[in-house]
């Protein structure tokens, strides 16, 4: 028995499971649509590899051993997943796609852009189940056992190999406090707004120890004085409302309140002047027809997104 399975066609192994059913080689012939010669040679190729008892001549056809039977056995289970591959790829249909899909949003990218995310996805996959829950501890894991389609969040976040990343937007940062500020309406330089209290919002896809705006702070000699965490956007603009309280934010956030106003940035380095938002998926699935789709329809999206004036 020669069992190099490297040089082992697909294709014998179809034949294989097809003659241990029919039990019989020119039915087998007839099935597949190949010539009853070519089935001999590929039940000789067989033999070659597993050994000559595989199949036992009989009067009326073949008889398969035990070990023939349990690689057809094995072989419908290894060429079932290959079909059910190409028979998604042949078949998509988003209009008709009535599967269950779920998208992992970061949270405040989730509070912030989620209605417009779900509208878009709705219209793209009107039948799908969807299901868009926020990034939190156990979702990466989640993503890697396929439990999870694709995922939104800020790019700095690391993701190991598996996943493929793609570029989704760009978001620029300002201060937000509330209108007419006392210091902000006067100035935006650094030592004098470090002693202002600060607003941030937690998230579970972001390790807060390495908050880049703190570091800053710290960098510059000044200690940040962090009023208020929260998950909450509505409870972050209400400390912003009714405080002196300042965040480092986006100018999305003034769609939630008309009591609020963006303030300039003081000199800090280009790469806290903005932040990117990248979506993400297994590399194995990039090639498959829904998460292309997934691909397509969040970039779309975030292309016709634009980012209310700073002013």
């Amino acid at each position: 028995m020669q069992t190099n399975l490297e040089d082992l066609d697909l294709n014998l192994l179809k034949l294989l499971r097809v003659v241990v059913e029919t039990r019989n080689t020119s039915t087998a012939a007839d099935k597949l649509g190949i010539s009853q010669t070519s089935v001999s040679r590929g039940l000789a190729k067989l033999r070659e590899t597993f050994g000559d008892q595989l199949f036992i001549r009989k009067a009326h056809g073949v008889e398969p051993s035990e070990l023939a039977e349990k690689l057809a056995e094995a072989a419908e289970n290894m060429l079932t997943p290959f079909a059910n591959v190409l028979d998604s790829y042949q078949s998509f249909d988003p209009l008709e796609y009535s599967g269950r899909i779920v998208i992992a949003v970061e949270l405040s990218l989730l509070e912030t852009f989620g209605q417009g995310i779900y509208r878009a996805l709705n219209k793209a996959l009107p039948n799908a189940c969807l299901e868009l829950i926020y990034w939190q501890e156990g979702s990466l894991q989640d993503i890697l056992e396929r439990k999870i389609d694709y995922m939104v969040h800020y790019s700095p976040y690391p993701l190991p190999q598996e996943l493929y990343v793609h570029h989704l937007s760009i978001i620029k940062v300002s201060l937000v406090a509330r209108k007419n500020h006392p210091v902000l309406s006067q100035t935006n330089e650094l030592d004098a707004i470090a002693h202002l209290p600060l607003v941030k919002l937690v998230s579970d896809a972001v390790n807060i120890k390495h908050d880049p705006y703190d570091e800053l702070y710290l960098d510059k000699g000044y200690t940040p004085k962090v009023a208020l965490r929260t998950h909450s956007i509505p409870i972050a603009i209400d400390k912003l409302e009714h405080s002196d309280a300042i965040k480092f934010s986006s100018s999305y956030i003034m769609s939630l309140s008309d009591k609020l106003a963006c303030y300039p940035l003081p000199k800090i380095p280009a790469n806290l002047r903005e932040f990117s938002i990248s979506g993400s998926y297994l590399q194995s699935k990039r090639g498959y027809p829904l998460n292309q789709h997934l691909h397509q329809t969040m970039q779309s999206f975030f292309d016709s997104v634009i980012q209310p004036p700073m002013t």
